[in-house]
């Protein structure tokens, strides 16, 4: 049993001031009465000199990474950057005032040159996560590496292999371990606040358009190409749960389909192009006209033009030239719409996942289940109850994305690359590393229909 804390303990456990309330920052989370403090991505002085770094795919995850030098220019700065798509190449380079001879088409590109930076962010497409981590591990540099790490199993064990061998700093962007939200409920399960640990359930509602958005129509449709959903979406949540157990996986058992968004699903009357004067395209939740030309959401995959005026325009140019235009029910996707994940770890912990694409809402919902307590959160507040008392203790959290993860990770990932020190990381590539092999695991049980053994 775990140990019991009385009312005063807990309160001190959990952060609360109980001496007059502390200013509430950004990511803090409140109750009516107390309020607790969540530090600033800022928690360290800056380093010595400023890391430099080049960042790989000037998107939208190298945006949020590289967004932390415009802010903080004296803890990082972007010398470098490798980007195909000219407009972000020239934006990117505008933004971080980079030289012309270090504006890169390619990330080969950048490697036929000499060292010249201690870092590499690789925020590149999936399937070209593995190049360019092995070409910048094998030249010395540091990486700070948006997951997943790679989209095969040896991939993500050929990177670990290499990076043990140079010990060189490896950073896997899994941003929900710096979120308060999912800090807290650790600190709840490893101090017995809840008592023992029995059992979890976490639950990922991709959200309907998200799910058409990114995962029928767009960059990760295809699961072959790119990596399979379990992973492309979802190793942030398999990583949590291994964190918040802190034990490893031994068992999985996994299911799920695509049954929506195919062929057989297809009203009559489209059109393989929503912008082709579809004659269901009013009536369908799904229209691209709808989202991106109406509704203006997740038009940053356009690279829009700065003129507003011309913005309208060049969404339908793109309507009628990329896939975001296609007909939800007419693409060569592959990837399931709903996935359930049964996990067992090696304490006797069990774990209950699952990914659906079917919500009108984001932001992942939990339940910790402890022998003398329970947890309920959504990433925007949680409800702690002690079974012996029948109190409730209520938090609610501000946060941006990712609950406020992105910058704490990279601010972490900057003290680790300034001291050559790779403890001052939450995950270390090991353990990242882990938490992928479920995920490989899982896409092996849910094909082959069979629980499977996780083999680290």
């Amino acid at each position: 049993m775990g140990k019991e804390l009385s009312r005063r303990d807990l309160l001190r456990t959990l952060g609360l001031v109980t001496g007059g309330l502390l200013t509430l920052p950004l990511h803090g989370f409140t109750t009516p009465n107390i309020r607790l403090y969540i530090p600033d991505p800022i928690k360290y002085p800056a380093p010595d000199k400023a890391v430099t770094a080049i960042t790989l795919g000037a998107g939208n995850r190298g945006n949020v990474y590289g967004g932390y030098a415009v802010q903080y220019p004296d803890h990082l700065n972007i010398i470098g950057v490798a980007e195909p798509i000219a407009i972000r190449n020239e934006r990117y380079c505008q933004k971080h005032n980079i030289t012309a001879e270090n504006s890169f088409h390619t990330w080969e590109d950048v490697f036929e040159r000499p060292k010249f930076a201690d870092a590499i962010i690789i925020s590149t497409p999936d399937n070209l996560h593995y190049g360019p981590c092995m070409k910048a591990l094998a030249m010395g540099y540091d990486i700070l590496l948006e997951k997943p790490i790679a989209p095969t199993e040896k991939e993500c064990r050929d990177i670990l292999a290499l990076a043990k061998k140079t010990k060189r700093v490896v950073a896997v962007c899994h941003v929900l371990r710096y979120s308060p939200y999912f800090i807290k409920l650790r600190e709840l399960i490893q101090n017995g606040t809840i008592g023992e640990l029995i059992s979890i359930q976490h639950f990922e509602p991709i959200q309907h358009i998200h799910m058409s958005h990114s995962y029928v129509r767009g960059n990760w449709h295809n699961s072959k190409e790119t990596t399979p959903i379990i992973l492309a979406k979802s190793c942030h949540d398999l990583d949590i749960l291994r964190w918040m157990v802190g034990e490893s996986c031994e068992k999985i058992s996994a299911f799920g389909d695509l049954k929506w968004f195919k062929k057989e699903n297809m009203p009559a009357g489209a059109t393989p192009r929503c912008i082709d004067g579809c004659a269901v395209e009013k009536n369908c939740a799904y229209s691209a006209l709808k989202i991106y030309y109406r509704d203006r959401q997740r038009t940053h995959v356009f690279d829009l033009p700065d003129e507003v005026e011309k913005q309208g325009d060049a969404i339908l140019d793109r309507l009628k030239t990329t896939d975001y235009g296609r007909c939800v029910y007419q693409m060569d996707n592959d990837q399931p719409d709903h996935y359930t994940t049964n996990l067992q770890f090696s304490n006797g912990v069990t774990a209950a996942f699952s990914m659906e694409a079917f919500t009108s809402y984001e932001g992942r919902r939990t339940r910790i289940m402890g022998s003398q307590g329970d947890i309920v959160g959504d990433m925007s507040q949680f409800t702690y109850t002690n079974f012996l008392t029948g109190e409730k203790i209520e938090w609610e959290l501000t946060s941006d994305a990712h609950g406020g993860g992105d910058w704490n990770l990279v601010s972490d990932w900057i003290q680790a690359v300034s001291q050559q020190n790779s403890a001052l990381l939450s995950s270390s590539i090991d353990v990242s590393v882990e938490s992928h092999i479920i995920g490989f695991t899982a896409e092996k049980s849910r094909l082959e229909e069979k629980t499977k053994n996780v083999v680290l």
